[in-house]
């Protein structure tokens, strides 16, 4: 029903003919609401004020409006998939899989960035490099949503996305607490190992660097807008240069 309500939004432009086929390209059918999947792909830093209470025409309330759908459907998919697994288990791994990172990724394999309007300086920026493909894809999913409502939406994820790009059965099985272990590994072998924090202005943000200094060398380091997340990415630089994946 919402689909021949909108029959009138069809392209009719090239211009948007040629949107619309890169669109179909990666759900699989014709869009018929363009002007929603327009305003996915515009980031915010490109964005125009078009209301007298200040708010733009980015793709923020569509972020939002995604970000929901996705986690209730990754959240019954993952509920049905293992129906003798706890709470514990299925939170974890949804997580991983609706993380940050996780999103970044799935935007590019989908080349869902080629398509995402933003201003190239804002990429200097470390916080929305690791986050602008992946709150774009957000924002994707919720205008898929107001396109082909909520049975859409969960067939793009499942089949677009969880089926065709994802291999949950190995993602569970992925280890995500690297600082953890290699402190297990440095206290078995009676190695001294801290975590250096430097803290890095940039701009309005502060950006994280930790260096993993290891029996007094430096074996990791990585930068984040999040300490923690930067420990871990430094603690897996680690990992991955003293080769210690068979032995913790």
């Amino acid at each position: 029903m919402l689909r021949k309500l909108l029959t009138h939004l069809k392209p009719r432009t090239a211009d948007q003919r040629t949107f619309a086929l890169k669109i179909k390209s990666i759900t699989g059918y014709m869009p018929m609401n363009l002007i929603a999947y327009e305003q996915a792909l515009r980031h915010h830093s490109v964005s125009r004020t078009i209301h007298h209470t200040g708010y733009k025409d980015s793709n923020e309330r569509l972020e939002y409006l995604g970000d929901a759908m996705l986690n209730a459907i990754v959240a019954e998919f993952l509920f049905k998939k293992y129906p003798f697994k706890d709470e514990g288990f299925l939170t974890q791994l949804r997580s991983k899989i609706v993380s940050r990172e996780s999103l970044n990724e799935l935007a590019i394999k989908i080349h869902l960035n080629l398509l995402v309007e933003y201003d190239r300086k804002a990429m200097q920026n470390i916080n929305l490099r690791n986050s602008i493909f992946g709150n774009a894809l957000e924002a994707f999913i919720g205008a898929i949503f107001l396109d082909s409502g909520f049975d859409g939406c969960k067939r793009f994820i499942i089949d677009n996305l969880l089926r065709f790009h994802i291999d949950v059965d190995k993602l569970q099985s992925t280890e995500t607490n690297f600082k953890g272990r290699l402190i297990e590994y440095a206290q078995k072998n009676n190695k001294p190992i801290d975590f250096v924090v430097e803290e890095i202005a940039d701009g309005k943000n502060k950006i994280y660097q930790i260096s993993v200094n290891f029996a007094g060398e430096i074996k990791g380091q990585a930068q984040h807008t999040s300490k923690k997340k930067a420990e871990q990415m430094a603690a897996q630089k680690s990992f991955e240069l003293m080769n210690l994946s068979s032995e913790v």
